[in-house]
């Protein structure tokens, strides 16, 4: 009788697929956990248990100075006929519309420079990679001179073509447009991955069209560009989610102020206001959700329309 049930178990687990464990393989998996516990708990305490948090009071009253009280969609509700939040999500879609594409150009074309055959190729690569290691404070702390209308670099760089330099930081105009060139100008890591993109693109196939009379413009745009669209793809991603959580340089370079006349109070630093200045934990937590929901539709968004038009080799 036991034995025809042993064979009966075994059969099971062999037509379910799944074999019996063994102790050593148990006591592998035990260790594992062990050894692994406290990255785990890290992560379910430090990342899980705030965003699941940040759900709950998302539905809240809750404050820094008082205890939670439920809203519902309360939040979500006034946050829909908020001036504030509209312009806040205005000036972050103004800032990824025009920093993003921008971005990847800049990069694309560093990259390509970067990828020439020219004496003291690993001088250049290390010089134009510096600014992406420097830290996003220190190096907005130095934008801010070299915004300065009075002595900023930029300005007397201009001012000897003979063009008066905007206040830039100090202009509703420009104020924007400062923080644009900010972030092109830590276009770094982006290049390092398009320039390693270029590096993977058959040096037989530049040979071939050469042959055929394809000229430089016509081989990057046929050979080069469409080896590269996996990395155009993951550029145009991340920006875009970097964009929705862009933060640490406008709150340095404006004083956390979103100034002048909010026109560089973006999303990220509006959450921060909520949070941290005026206390509003719940309020603040709604707008986390919010972002996050339009990143993920702007994410799914890319993938349908860019996604299925990028080239994997031979996949």
């Amino acid at each position: 009788m036991t034995t025809t049930s042993t064979t009966s178990t075994r059969a099971t687990r062999r037509a379910t697929g799944r074999p019996r464990s063994t102790p050593q393989q148990r006591r592998n998996f035990f260790w594992g956990l062990v050894f692994t516990s406290p990255a785990i708990i890290g992560l379910l305490w430090f990342t899980a248990y705030p965003v699941l948090v940040s759900l709950y009071y998302s539905f809240t009253s809750a404050t820094m100075m008082k205890p939670a009280s439920w809203l519902g969609l309360g939040n979500y509700e006034a946050l829909m006929s908020d001036a504030s939040w509209w312009s806040s999500l205005s000036n972050t879609l103004y800032y990824i519309v025009v920093s993003v594409p921008l971005g990847i150009v800049v990069a694309l074309i560093l990259a390509i420079m970067l990828n020439l055959n020219v004496r003291g190729q690993s001088v250049y690569r290390v010089i134009f990679y510096l600014p992406a290691i420097v830290p996003l404070v220190a190096s907005a702390v130095v934008w801010l001179y070299v915004f300065n209308p009075q002595y900023g670099i930029l300005n007397t760089i201009l001012g000897w073509f003979g063009i008066t330099g905007p206040g830039w930081l100090a202009s509703p105009q420009w104020a924007m447009p400062a923080l644009i060139i900010f972030s092109t100008w830590g276009a770094g890591n982006l290049m390092i991955i398009l320039l390693a993109g270029l590096q993977d693109v058959p040096q037989d196939l530049h040979d071939q069209a050469k042959v055929d009379g394809a000229g430089v413009i016509r081989r990057f745009r046929h050979v080069s560009l469409p080896f590269l669209s996996p990395h155009l793809l993951f550029a145009l991603v991340t920006g875009l989610i970097a964009g929705f959580q862009f933060f640490t340089p406008v709150f340095v370079l404006t004083n956390g102020t979103g100034g002048p006349a909010g026109k560089t109070l973006v999303s990220g630093l509006y959450l921060y206001q909520n949070a941290f200045q005026f206390f509003k934990v719940g309020y603040a937590s709604a707008i986390a959700w919010v972002l996050f929901i339009i990143v993920g539709l702007g994410t799914a968004l890319v993938f349908r329309l860019v996604g299925r038009r990028v080239y994997y080799g031979g996949a």
